[in-house]
């Protein structure tokens, strides 16, 4: 009867004093939480309830196992077990603290500052930080595992001794890995590029959408991703239009005729800025850029307080130009001139029968004499 009731007093003990102390700890931190409004801290803590029962549940079981006498011949295998369970989940526990402290942090830095820039670099860096921590405490975590095996630690003093060459080939071998990774590193404190900036890279433009240690995700305005090594951001010139402020300049090109009415034009530009709701009212232009024999090239300037709004500035004023001159000038558009040149004065005007088609006369110059 002993041997039923100690492994079941122990191990049914420690799971509900796991309970107890998992449920008193929640209901604290629901009191805190809703005491405390102005941080998010203590809702991010109650995410890590469940790391925190398993490592109290293991620890209490790894203290009290030898008190249950179950399994006497494989003690040690099931004690290694609870071991390797008990450095995973306070290892799942310290990346949930830490993600909820790292969390919070931004969560009161954004609430202070407005300025988008500086929020979206903070965000870069805390996501950086968080992926660093995470991978320092895995790590830590695997090597406190397999330090618990007495063959491990064995390999591991025998490592030790040749540790420069194995750091020299580790080196050669995980160049490429090492680079991208302090590249990284510099992008997050470095203030490069961030999370929610406008870039053009490849011919392509779009808005970073996450960075990582080792690649950094572009989501393109057609909702593509574009997927590139972080030390690409570090080696080689790119565009970002979020960098100093997302307030922007662009152009819309025209080629119209040479009678096109600039001065008209320049008034319903105004008209039509005027109702686009994401012209921000900093400044507009028009003028006249270049000129070809057929037609000149004309040239609106308009304004934004970003990269999405500028191209629909854009393609607004190029739609209604183009219907205005289109419905109240067309003779402004660009068309292929099919009238006769303009003589120089003095030159013979060739004749025409009523109501014959024009041709072009080549040659306008006195017909030479007959030969006698």
């Amino acid at each position: 009867m002993e041997n039923i009731l100690r492994p079941l007093i122990v191990i049914g003990g420690s799971v509900l004093l796991t309970l107890v102390i998992g449920w008193a700890t929640d209901r604290l931190m629901r009191k805190a939480d809703e005491r405390h409004n102005e941080t998010p801290l203590w809702g991010l803590l109650r995410r890590a309830r469940v790391p925190y029962q398993l490592v109290l549940c293991t620890a209490l079981l790894r203290g009290s196992y030898d008190e249950a006498e179950l399994f006497l011949e494989n003690r040690v295998a099931v004690g290694r077990v609870l071991t390797l369970v008990l450095i995973g989940a306070a290892a799942w526990l310290a990346i949930r603290i830490a993600a909820a402290v790292v969390e919070t942090t931004y969560s009161r830095y954004a609430r202070v500052h407005r300025d988008p820039a500086r929020v979206r670099r903070v965000r870069t860096q805390v996501t950086l930080i968080m992926r660093v921590v995470s991978a320092v405490v895995g790590v830590v975590a695997a090597a406190s595992m397999l330090l618990t095996f007495p063959a491990m630690r064995a390999a591991g003093a025998s490592l030790l001794a040749s540790a420069g060459i194995l750091g020299i080939v580790a080196g050669v071998a995980a160049q490429s890995t090492l680079s991208n990774m302090f590249a990284g590193l510099q992008i997050a404190f470095g203030d490069m590029v961030r999370i929610g900036d406008t870039v053009v890279v490849d011919d392509e433009w779009g808005t970073v959408e996450e960075i990582t240690l080792t690649f950094l995700t572009v989501r393109t305005w057609d909702e593509r991703r574009i997927t590139m090594p972080v030390s690409y951001f570090t080696s080689k010139a790119f565009e970002n239009w979020s960098r100093g402020g997302a307030q922007m300049t662009g152009t819309v090109f025209l080629h119209l005729d040479h009678s096109a009415p600039l001065e008209v034009m320049r008034e319903r530009l105004r008209d039509v800025l005027r109702d686009c709701p994401a012209w921000d009212g900093r400044d507009y232009g028009l003028v006249v850029t270049d000129s070809t024999p057929s037609t000149m090239e004309v040239r609106a300037l308009v304004t934004a307080k970003d990269a999405d709004d500028l191209w629909t500035v854009r393609v607004t004023v190029r739609e209604q130009l183009i219907r205005w001159l289109s419905e109240h000038h067309p003779y402004a558009l660009p068309r292929v001139n099919a009238a006769d040149a303009a003589l120089p004065p003095g030159w013979p005007v060739p004749d025409r029968l009523p109501g014959a088609r024009r041709t072009f006369h080549h040659d306008h110059q006195p017909a030479r004499p007959e030969r006698p």
